[in-house]
């Protein structure tokens, strides 16, 4: 399987594989707030203090937890992630999609990259799918107790990590080789094998990035709800390619398509390597005949 081409498939993950935030599930709850009177006293909170609205969440996040004295702790979060309610057919959408990539000679892998928390993501159902999880995240002290920002993930700074998978760079301490020059045929995942989905305008940057070269963009929304105006403005602009329902079930329309862009990726690097073949049968005829 390590010498199948790559085709990455990457996430956002609110509402988009899961129908609401994921505090909302269990950490909000606990703090015996509603999810509303949480994200308007954050969202409050980072414009009076001209904050990112990730760093101000994740400070609100902390400060909550100390003012109802309940400890915010990395497993306390890896906890909140098994009450996280997934879209229809999510729980097993993984195993289909890698196991067609298989059959059609393609490896696929899974990311996300989201601005929720890494901590909640990986105690989800489907964490463990995931070769990496690009996500805010915080950092504990030697009690165990979050105390500060150690990522955070905001819609811009998420196309960072389209590139860390473009080539195979997935520590997110290391921007010495993601910052070095890579020639394209030498990087681990080309960006026309790539697909990106996500639920709305704080995905535009990556969707837009990864269509713009020569990937693929897939918007997804609730079904629950009339479709968005949101989801047609996308299309109209060229920012996505496809708009579906978040239904993740077999023979959906969102998975037929998916796997038609794993065939495609799998003819186009068919055909690449063709024609390298012929290319390299070409010089070695050259050499033969004495040619330089």
């Amino acid at each position: 399987m390590s010498n199948l081409p790559i085709f990455a498939v990457m996430y956002d993950f609110d509402r988009t594989l899961s129908p609401r935030d994921m505090q909302e599930y269990q950490f909000i709850p606990s703090l015996s707030m509603t999810a509303s009177d949480f994200w308007n006293e954050s969202n409050s909170f980072g414009k009076e203090n001209k904050m990112d609205s990730v760093l101000a969440y994740m400070y609100k996040m902390i400060s909550k937890s100390k003012e109802k004295n309940i400890r915010l702790t990395r497993q306390s979060l890896v906890d909140c992630g098994k009450s996280v309610e997934l879209f229809p057919g999510v729980e097993t959408w993984f195993d289909r999609i890698t196991d067609f990539g298989i059959k059609e000679g393609v490896a696929v892998e899974h990311y996300v990259l989201s601005s929720g928390l890494s901590e909640i993501i990986e105690g989800t159902a489907i964490g463990k799918y995931f070769k990496a999880i690009f996500a805010s995240e915080f950092l504990y002290n030697s009690d165990g107790n979050a105390v500060f920002p150690k990522s955070a993930v905001n819609y811009t700074s998420k196309t960072q990590f389209i590139y860390r998978i473009n080539k195979g760079v997935l520590d997110p301490s290391n921007d010495r080789d993601l910052n070095k020059s890579t020639p394209d045929d030498e990087r681990r995942v080309r960006f026309r094998d790539m697909l990106y989905i996500g639920d709305g305008l704080s995905d535009v940057p990556c969707m837009k990035m990864v269509k713009a070269y020569g990937g693929s963009s897939i918007a997804v929304y609730n079904n629950s709800y009339p479709r968005p105006e949101v989801a047609d403005d996308l299309i109209y602009h060229g920012r996505v390619d496809f708009v579906f329902p978040s239904d993740y079930s077999a023979n959906s329309s969102l998975e037929l398509t998916v796997k038609n862009l794993i065939k495609k990726s799998k003819i186009e690097n068919d055909l690449r390597q063709e024609h390298q073949n012929q290319l390299k049968d070409v010089e070695t005829s050259q050499l033969s005949l004495g040619w330089s």
